[in-house]
This record gives C-alpha cells, structure tokens and sequence, in this order.
C-alpha cells in the first residue's frame, strides 16, 4: 500500500492512505541500514509503501520504501554536526515567516535559508507577519529588508493575522499546492495557519517578554489538509540554520545576483574574496549587490555556524558596514 506522510516524530509516522485513512506507522528495522545520512531518514511529504499490521488493540503499519522525492529541504543537524535533518519533502512553495523585532530574524538566517532552498530547487516566497505591531523605525528596517531581496526577484508579502491583512493573498499562492510554512519560533505560523483554517486550533503561544524569543509551540512537522484545496506544512521554529553538503566552489552559485555575474570574473573558481577583477566585489562597490548579501556569503564560505537566532538586525548592519570599510 501507499500512502503520504503527514506527521513525523522520531519513532512514529502518521500516513494518510489513498482511501483518505490516516495509519499509525513504524519503519521497518533494517530500513535505517542504508545508510542514510540523515536523523530522520522518513520526513513529512515523503511517499512511502507500508504494509498493515493488526494487532489486539488497533492497526498499524510498517514503512517499507521511500519513493524517489523531487526535493527536500534541511538544516544541519542541532546535535549531530556532520548529519542533516531534513524538515519536509516534496515541497511545491515555501513560506519564510519574517518578523523584524519579535522575535528578531536576520538577514544571515534569511540568506542561509534561501540558499539551501535554491540548491534543492524550491521556490521560496518571504512573508513579513505581524506588520500590524511596527513602529515607524520597524516599518523602515522591514520595508529596507523587502527592498534587498525584491531587487534580487524574490517575491515578498506583508501579513498580519490579526487583522488579516494580506492573507487572502496568501492562500490565493497556496491553492494546489503543497506548502510549508517555517522560521523562528515566534514568527507567528501556527497563528498564520489558524488565520487561514480556524477549524484546526493550533496550538500558540506568546513572545517571551525577557528574551523577545518566541517559545516553541509546534513539536513536530505536521501536514494539513486545508478547505481551499492546499496543503501546508507546518514545521517547529528554527533557531539556527546550518549549511551541509556544499562545497565552497557552489556556494555561490545558490545567491541569484551572483550567479549572473560570475562568468565576468577573471578567475573560474573565483570565490569573490581577494581575488582580482571579480565582478561579484565590483558589483558591491557599486551599491548593485547588497553588503548584508555578500556578509552571510562569507559566513557560509568560512563555515560559520552560530546560531543566528542570538544575532540582531542592527548586528547584521554592523557586519555589513564594517566590510564597506
């Protein structure tokens, strides 16, 4: 039998059957010896063949075989340095959930994101939320945020749940689809999703006064079906955002506004630092390459990977002026 997954935790996988029943499912033992790379070799998206098993008290499944997925999207892993954990598979769209002050997300954090989006080939749209709390200094540094990653053709949306602004938008961008919504604890997703389908009561909760970091409310991916014919993917709130399997040479392949100039670098494996007559560095003097773009570059480059939910917006201007320097 075959079936999609729509929840994993760790040791129990949740698999919605073609007939629309939702099994209780286990990997099957030898599964994990293939030498998978990965802390959870079955993701939520992923299409699996399982087979029933009855028991006294109810029926349940084993998973057998993963099919071929058409993306994924991951993050190195928090415990495991050298592995990954993948968030979601089979992924048509996803949503970046932003917010400027409450909690904090950073270009570096973006930026890192992003580029693991662009090398599996997923479509990344940002979503500013909560814009009904900004102060005139917030709306600038949001409204400066959207003009840098416009200006590179990525699509933007300013949202707020409470008040609904731009969520009609939102879900006109989800219909047939499937969808993940992710970003900082906090960011407001569970409350995004609550906005758009009431009927599932997402759990939420409010941003920590003394830290003004948001506290995890959502445990574990968790697939939706919603009213309007979507799917979403609604994942835990991501502190740090670490880049695995790149080499240094790739990396900036995956910035957009890069890749179109590299070919006028003098160099073929220029990697934009002290190179000569490198057209990604030329671009930046000129102001046609954002400074905060080529600041989370270099991290990646130097594989730097703090957690970037410590880091701040103004701490993200700071790196970036020091380097016009």
């Amino acid at each position: 039998m075959t079936g999609l997954v729509y929840k994993s935790t760790g040791s129990w996988y949740t698999v919605k059957s073609k007939k629309g029943d939702f099994i209780e499912c286990r990997m099957k033992g030898k599964f994990r010896m293939k030498g998978i790379k990965s802390t959870n070799p079955i993701a939520v998206g992923d299409i699996v063949d399982y087979e029933l098993e009855e028991t006294s008290d109810a029926v349940t499944g084993t998973i057998f075989n993963i099919h071929e997925r058409k993306n994924y999207i991951v993050r190195k892993s928090v415990n495991l340095s050298h592995q990954m954990h993948i968030i979601a598979s089979n992924i048509d769209r996803v949503f970046l959930l932003i917010t400027i002050n409450n909690p904090p997300t950073t270009f570096n954090f973006i930026d890192r994101f992003l580029v693991t989006a662009e090398a599996y080939n997923i479509e990344t749209i940002l979503v500013f939320n909560k814009i009904d709390t900004f102060d005139e200094t917030t709306l600038d540094d949001q409204l400066y945020m959207q003009h840098v990653y416009q200006q590179i053709g990525y699509k933007c949306l300013r949202v707020s749940s409470t008040e609904m602004k731009g969520v009609d938008e939102l879900k006109e961008m989800m219909i047939g689809k499937v969808s993940m919504f992710s970003g900082h604890s906090g960011v407001g997703k569970s409350t995004l999703v609550n906005a758009m389908e009431p009927s599932l009561h997402l759990k939420t909760k409010n941003i920590s006064e003394a830290s003004k970091q948001g506290q995890h409310t959502t445990t574990f991916a968790e697939m939706y079906d919603l009213s309007f014919n979507a799917k979403i993917i609604d994942t835990p709130g991501i502190k740090g955002f670490g880049i695995v399997d790149m080499e240094k040479e790739e990396i900036s392949g995956y910035f957009p506004e890069f890749f179109k100039l590299k070919d006028q670098c003098k160099f073929n494996n220029c990697l934009h630092k002290e190179e000569p007559h490198c057209a990604i560095k030329a671009a930046l003097e000129k102001d046609e390459i954002a400074w905060s773009r080529y600041n989370s570059y270099l991290k990646i480059l130097e594989g730097d990977d703090e957690h970037y939910r410590t880091d701040t917006y103004d701490e993200d201007r700071k790196a970036s002026d020091e380097l016009r320097k």
